[in-house]
């Protein structure tokens, strides 16, 4: 990573706990409701910090809510925080399948491949090139700006989903595997019933452009029967790889359960207090499935430094399972389902659970469960 990537990652993202606490309370989720779609919305960009497990929905949701916000009144600002348990409660149930098409064949595809332009920044489209440059030198990108990419690549480009989604995958800090891969099939039919798609139009409106004459600037009805622009053609299979930190040896108490953490659980105040052995493990297997990029591990470790006298393991978990006599505590994570110990529940803002085809049938059960909340609290 460049020094000027790295200022700009951490001028969009620091890493203390005092600042990422302080991001949390100065959310307007009103205006976020209002402004979320436009490139320059008010957005919370807390997507890092919860995906890695620093802070959770439940926790974002409870101190906005003993600020004075009203739930009814903020309920698209909750919605957007019940997608990502949405995410997360299918992965629980469909494991490994939401690496396929998860509910529908995706249509159309004609590479299992990158359009060049996409990883090059240079598909023509401003606002899109733009925000891949962004991500870049950020590691973030604007949720609109992710499914203006996506349609892009699966719908215009005719790509399958999954490569171009494990590319934006590798250089996102908020990398969320269920949702960066649900939200990719969503924009390429394979986890709706229809495809995503924008015009120039759209992506004016949202982000402040005033492009015309593109390969986008047509009429909807136009899309279905477009043929690949020419710019999207070239394809290549982009090289992914993870650089793990060098491997160092472990100062363990014997007589301590040990706490493992991971870049998905970086919660600073787990066990807070305890006597115990806290280890940071970076399994090589884990990275070799969904690699990220040298930003994004020094993301983590950087998180990592919130947790008093953390150790980092470069290894699989048999391997430190090995060096340890004590117990074994940890978060439940489909990511970790081969981990042996006591497994402990996140903390999950609502307690609905299973797989539901459509967020809106899972939406309605957590809808019960907040006017629950809502009449306890006096609302």
């Amino acid at each position: 990573m460049t020094a000027t990537a790295g200022r700009l990652a951490a001028e969009y993202f620091p890493t203390d706990l005092a600042s990422i606490l302080d991001r949390v309370e100065r959310i307007d989720p009103v205006r976020y409701a209002q402004s979320r779609n436009f490139i320059d919305g008010a957005v919370t960009r807390l997507s890092p910090y919860i995906s890695r497990g620093v802070i959770s929905t439940k926790y974002v949701l409870a101190r906005t809510l003993e600020r004075g916000y009203e739930p009814r009144r903020i309920e698209k600002f909750i919605q957007e925080l019940a997608w990502r348990e949405y995410y997360q409660r299918t992965w629980q149930v469909k494991g490994d399948e939401i690496d396929r098409d998860l509910r529908f064949r995706q249509q159309g595809v004609e590479n299992n491949a990158v359009p060049r332009a996409i990883t090059e920044a240079a598909t023509g489209i401003d606002a899109v090139d733009t925000a891949i440059s962004e991500l870049y030198a950020t590691g973030y990108m604007h949720n609109h700006a992710r499914m203006y990419t996506a349609a892009i690549a699966c719908n215009f480009g005719r790509s399958h989903w999954r490569e171009p989604a494990r590319w934006m995958f590798y250089h996102l800090l908020d990398g969320d595997w269920a949702s960066n891969a649900i939200s990719w099939q969503w924009v390429a039919g394979a986890a709706s019933s229809k495809k995503y798609y924008a015009n120039q139009e759209n992506i004016n409106r949202y982000c402040h452009t005033r492009q015309s004459g593109t390969f986008l600037d047509v009429n909807y009805d136009e899309f279905e029967e477009m043929p690949v622009p020419e710019v999207l053609r070239p394809t290549s299979l982009t090289e992914l790889e993870t650089k793990l930190p060098e491997p160092t040896e472990l100062t363990l108490a014997a007589d301590r359960p040990t706490l493992i953490y991971n870049s998905y659980n970086l919660d600073p105040a787990w066990k807070s207090g305890m006597e115990v052995n806290r280890v940071l493990l970076l399994e090589p297997s884990h990275f070799r499935r969904y690699p990220v990029s040298p930003k994004v591990i020094e993301f983590i470790l950087a998180l990592a430094g919130n947790i008093p006298d953390i150790q980092v393991f470069v290894g699989e978990f048999d391997e430190l399972a090995a060096k340890l006599s004590g117990p074994i505590i940890y978060k439940e994570h489909p990511l970790n389902r081969h981990y042996r110990g006591t497994a402990e529940d996140r903390d999950w803002m609502f307690s609905v659970a299973g797989y539901f085809p459509s967020f809106f049938g899972f939406w309605k059960k957590c809808e019960r469960e907040l006017a629950g909340a809502q009449l306890s609290l006096g609302f």
